[in-house]
């Protein structure tokens, strides 16, 4: 049930990215722009930031304690009103580039997560069929959701901090270069301390992120329709509940960790930023002891106050820096999905689709075997070959792992054949675009999944555009009409997760309408009816009869009841069709098909 234990027992450190300092850089360049606006607005708001301290030393060495001994009242307003405005404007400035930082941080998240959804779009069915739902989705949301703010506020950060503490210590060196050194001489040691605490958080944020991803599929699997009722079926709900508290406590430990893994080390900054004044006031007062005019009352609270603006933009500094090499193991483990290649691409060049052939299928020599098969040398298909002319219906029988419902998955192209050609209107699959296929083949499988929305909504999936009366038209073509009419809110009605508010048949009969709309020119039946009952089953045959009729029809049937009168039934066993024909045909033979016939029936 865990698919990520294994890598987080092997691995200690995040998804190895290249380049990926480059990659994250790349997301913002289609706002350069706006970032140079930003960047021009930091540097400005941090120029205007170190005036005001050089105005305080005039302040109280020029105006409140001049040499005359006469407090200069005139000049005092002015210095005065001139820091008011200078904060005024430097905080207004603060703002505007708060908003810019904001909104482009946010665009880009956006637009990441946007491509991340696009990048497992299309990817090819076998990836979602060996990954849990809850895993995908927590990439999307907890990893993306992780590195937002590091994306907002980032570039603003590291450009103002760092103007800052240049100009601060600029200023300081201006005021005086030997307390300049008693400020900055365990900066080395506190740089070197903060990327090994950066370190120890990569590897905790990246555990965390894979917790998260593990009680995303907790709750996805548990809390979703199906998963309640396997568990109240099995009476197993005390011991989900005590799955996810194992993921949850190991959550909470994980983050707790991440929390303090830091506080030790900003703790000891603290202290030293703390004791820093009182160091000056110290010196200073050996420097006044010694005579020689180098230091005054006004050039200690200038210091002073100089002293403050370098450290807290450097106590920044050391918190973007820490935040940054926390959150290179969430954008590691998003590149790692975005760099995951489709083991089916589009064709660079697709051929046109000759629409004179349009259900013409043909499966020649066609040989499969899934990528991450355990028996490489196992095919699940060997050596499938048959031509359906437009408009027959043919039946695709034999025992459970057969290879049945792959050879209906590989013409939609869902699954990519190993060997062999399979062919759509006369064309290979691999040389269509993937509309061609898409926009002329319909399926209807044994579970139709359906959205937690109106009948008329999940109908409309098919064709966004339709009118009333197509959805009308299609629900009778399928016998559900008089259904839907008579639930109190027609095609309004909402039909739960999955459609568990609609019996196993109308579910049937609706997925049955919704291709029926779609009106493709060839049908795949993936064992559609082997899950109902007697009635039900006999219902939605009929739908099905009609919704194959004047289309090509592969129909994969458990029950034989239901292809006795296909045009061809191939029977397929171990991978290959080992007989082909009707049914009187195939009865008369004696065969493998005869035998599944004469059991069903005894059965």
């Amino acid at each position: 049930m865990r698919d990520e234990s294994a890598q987080r027992a092997a691995n200690e450190d995040a998804p190895r990215v290249p380049d990926l300092g480059k990659r994250v850089m790349a997301l913002f360049a289609p706002h350069k722009g706006v970032i140079s606006l930003t960047i021009g607005l930091v540097l400005l708001e941090a120029a205007i930031a170190v005036i005001p301290p050089l105005l305080i030393q005039r302040v109280f060495d020029e105006a409140l304690f001049p040499p005359e001994g006469v407090a200069n009242l005139q000049l005092l307003w002015i210095l005065v009103l001139t820091m008011v405005g200078l904060w005024i404007v430097a905080n207004a400035l603060s703002v505007w580039q708060t908003w810019l930082t904001a909104r482009v941080g946010n665009t880009v998240m956006g637009a990441l997560r946007t491509k991340l959804f696009d990048r497992l779009q299309g990817m090819e069915l076998a990836f979602f069929t060996r990954t849990r739902t809850g895993v995908i989705q927590s990439r999307l949301q907890n990893d993306v959701g992780g590195v937002a703010g590091v994306l907002s506020n980032t570039i603003s950060s590291i450009v103002g901090n760092v103007v800052t503490v240049i100009a601060s210590l600029v200023t300081m060196l201006i005021l005086s270069w030997q307390l300049t050194i008693v400020s900055v001489i365990l900066l080395p040691l506190i740089v070197l301390m903060q990327r090994r605490v950066g370190q120890v958080r990569a590897r905790i944020a990246t555990k965390t992120q894979e917790s998260l991803s593990e009680m995303s599929a907790i709750t996805q699997e548990s809390l979703s329709v199906s998963g309640i009722l396997l568990a109240k079926a099995f009476g197993r709900q005390d011991d989900e509940l005590r799955r996810y508290g194992a993921e949850n406590d190991e959550q909470i430990r994980l983050q707790v960790r991440l929390t303090m893994s830091g506080q030790t080390f900003f703790a000891v900054v603290s202290v030293f930023i703390s004791i820093l004044p009182s160091m000056v006031y110290l010196i200073s007062g050996y420097l006044i002891a010694g005579g020689d005019g180098l230091v005054t009352a006004g050039t200690i609270v200038a210091f002073t106050t100089v002293q403050a603006r370098l450290l807290m933009p450097l106590m920044g500094l050391l918190r973007v820096a820490l935040d940054l090499q926390t959150s290179s193991a969430l954008f590691a483990r998003i590149f790692e999905y975005l760099d995951l290649q489709p083991a089916i691409e589009p064709p660079a060049r697709p051929v046109p689709l000759d629409e004179s052939r349009l259900g013409e299928v043909e499966f020649d020599d066609v040989v499969f075997r899934y990528p991450d098969a355990k028996d490489e040398e196992r095919s699940t298909l060997d050596g499938v070959s048959f031509r359906l002319e437009p408009g027959t219906f043919a039946a695709f029988v034999g025992p459970s792992g057969a290879g049945k419902t792959t050879i209906g998955y590989l013409l939609p192209r869902l699954y990519e054949a190993t060997d062999g050609s399979v062919r759509f209107a006369g064309a290979d699959v691999r040389e269509l675009a993937p509309s061609s296929l898409s926009d002329h083949i319909g399926i209807v499988s044994q579970e139709p999944y359906l959205f937690h929305a109106s009948i008329a909504d999940n109908l409309r999936y098919a064709k966004p555009d339709a009118t009333d009366d197509e959805l009308e038209a299609a629900a009778r073509a399928a016998s559900i009409h008089e259904t839907i009419a008579g639930f109190p809110d027609g095609y309004g009605t909402i039909v739960g997760e999955r459609g568990y508010r609609l019996s196993g048949g109308e579910k049937q009969r609706l997925a049955i309408a919704r291709v029926l709309l779609k009106d493709p020119e060839v049908l795949i039946l993936d064992e559609a009816t082997s899950a109902l009952d007697t009635v039900s089953e006999r219902v939605v045959q009929q739908a099905l009869d009609t919704a194959a009729r004047g289309r090509t029809t592969l129909a994969i049937a458990h029950r034989l009841s239901t292809i006795r009168h296909a045009d061809v039934i191939h029977v397929v066993d171990g991978g290959s069709i080992v007989e082909r024909g009707t049914h009187d045909e195939l009865i008369a033979r004696g065969g493998t098909y005869a035998s599944l016939f004469a059991q069903q029936a005894r059965d």
